[in-house]
């Protein structure tokens, strides 16, 4: 693993370094138009009285180089919790030196400490790199899932269809 790497929880006073790493992720995900969190949203969702999320940070050598954004999901057939992992980003000059494989084997420990049943994420399909780099460590793809998302008037629509019948 990678020499002189720390991994902590971050803290309320990380709150501007996470909006950092997550404009970085959403830059190279070709995604920044995307980004409407600010400093306050994630103060109250990660730090708040109910915290949505957890976040770790890596450090090389004191300075911040990567981040790991993750909550716990739920599996109905294992009938355990589980840990999904939101955002993986690490800083492009510190690519290729075990850190990201390094906050991945921190999250399977977390997750086998917490007796969770998967860990699992999500990637782009483009992002062979990130997949290449996934399938060396025995991830596997679910080809035969596809992500459904609803957001926005469509999210909107159906909430008041609720209120209304």
């Amino acid at each position: 693993m990678a020499q002189n790497f720390e991994i902590r929880p971050a803290t309320e006073g990380d709150v501007s370094l996470i909006l950092s790493f997550i404009k970085k992720l959403a830059v190279y995900e070709k995604l920044a138009h995307k980004v409407t969190a600010t400093e306050e949203v994630l103060r109250e969702t990660l730090f708040g009285e109910r915290r949505y999320a957890e976040v770790v940070i890596g450090y090389q050598g004191g300075e911040p180089v990567g981040f790991a954004l993750f909550f716990h999901n739920y599996s109905t057939f294992l009938g355990k919790p589980g840990i999904y992992l939101e955002d993986l980003f690490v800083d492009e000059e510190h690519r290729g030196k075990g850190f990201g494989k390094a906050l991945l084997a921190y999250l399977s420990k977390l997750t086998k400490e917490r007796n969770c049943g998967r860990l699992e994420w999500a990637v782009l399909n483009w992002n062979e790199p990130s997949i290449n780099f996934y399938e060396s460590l025995g991830a596997a793809p679910m080809n035969e899932w596809t992500v459904f998302r609803l957001t926005g008037d469509a999210l909107d629509k159906l909430a008041n269809e609720r209120d209304s019948g």
